[in-house]
């Protein structure tokens, strides 16, 4: 047990997503538990870099477990990528006296911070916070489920008005990389098409039910973001084939990113951000924390930073149910 650990720095990178204010919430009473004091740096690592950083109170953050986004903000930063940008970065780490740093975000986070140790001994943990879930060492992302919860809301809604117009709806959710997103929220609202990255061959079979499409019902299709084709060049080659269809695409977008995280989320982000603390008071560094198989568990960063990659049950179901 590390006794020495007496300043903690956190702070949430990348895109925002449903979760991070509760895991920010149970960092922050887990240090305190522990007698260990607590700062946030603002915008990422952008706060790092300026010193922009806030002392964290429990209370002001027990107030905010149900709220989306994060507290502390995020950004994008350029000037980490360069050694000029981690140097000042370092400074600062000193100059406030942090013992350890906790970090809330993606891929693109930990690769930061494997780049930053070249440089800084510190112990640094992580916390998978993307909607995307496209993260080994956890079976699930903070801000995943909630995303899900808003696609399946919204296209429920969409369902209703296709429904009453005959239409096809090609319905592009999320996931730059990964069609988790995608293939849940597909397979949650009955979809007849589901569109990822992963397959080849999902857009075939939608050509085929478009192309003889002529239906009181509707025809949905979620497509991923990330997806080869794409929802306006799967609309063209459709209307090609059948150009009678009554054919509208409907972007989600940010939306998913927003919103009170759900209950899954709220709990996730109270485990992870709890097992951070402890991890570190355990002496562990460079790992990120998740969980497998229900289990919390410790990932290297150069684990973590791999695709995660979409299981063959999930293209499994998306092929028997978009038959």
């Amino acid at each position: 047990m590390n006794t020495n650990m007496k300043h903690i720095g956190v702070f949430t990178s990348g895109g925002d997503s449903p979760g991070m204010n509760a895991a920010l919430f149970a960092i922050a009473k887990t240090a305190e538990v522990n007698s260990i004091r607590l700062s946030g740096f603002r915008k990422g690592y952008e706060g790092l870099i300026d010193g922009d950083l806030v002392e964290l109170d429990t209370r002001e953050l027990q107030k905010l477990v149900h709220r989306g986004g994060t507290f502390l903000k995020t950004a994008r930063s350029a000037r980490f990528l360069t050694k000029e940008g981690r140097q000042q970065a370092l400074e600062n780490l000193r100059k406030n006296n942090i013992d350890a740093l906790i970090a809330v975000g993606g891929d693109g986070t930990f690769k930061g911070l494997l780049a930053f140790s070249e440089i800084c001994e510190l112990p640094f943990i992580g916390i998978p916070g993307t909607i995307d879930n496209d993260m080994a060492g956890t079976d699930f992302t903070l801000g995943f489920d909630s995303a899900v919860n808003t696609a399946i809301e919204n296209i429920d809604k969409i369902r209703d008005t296709a429904e009453s117009h005959n239409r096809i709806f090609l319905i592009e959710v999320m996931g730059r990389d990964c069609g988790y997103i995608a293939m849940h929220s597909g397979l949650g609202v009955g979809a007849d098409a589901i569109l990822v990255p992963e397959s080849g061959q999902d857009f075939v079979r939608l050509l085929e039910k478009a192309s003889v499409y002529d239906s009181e019902e509707a025809l949905i299709a979620i497509v991923a973001e990330g997806d080869e084709l794409g929802a306006e060049i799967a609309a063209s080659k459709i209307k090609e084939l059948n150009p009678k269809v009554d054919l509208r695409i409907t972007k989600l977008g940010h939306v998913q990113r927003g919103g009170n995280p759900s209950a899954a989320d709220r709990m996730l982000g109270i485990r992870l951000g709890a097992a951070s603390v402890k991890a570190l008071l355990h002496e562990k560094k460079s790992v990120m924390v998740g969980i497998l198989n229900n289990e919390l568990s410790l990932t290297p960063f150069n684990q973590v930073v791999k695709q995660h990659q979409v299981q063959d049950e999930l293209y499994e179901l998306v092929k028997i149910f978009g038959k």
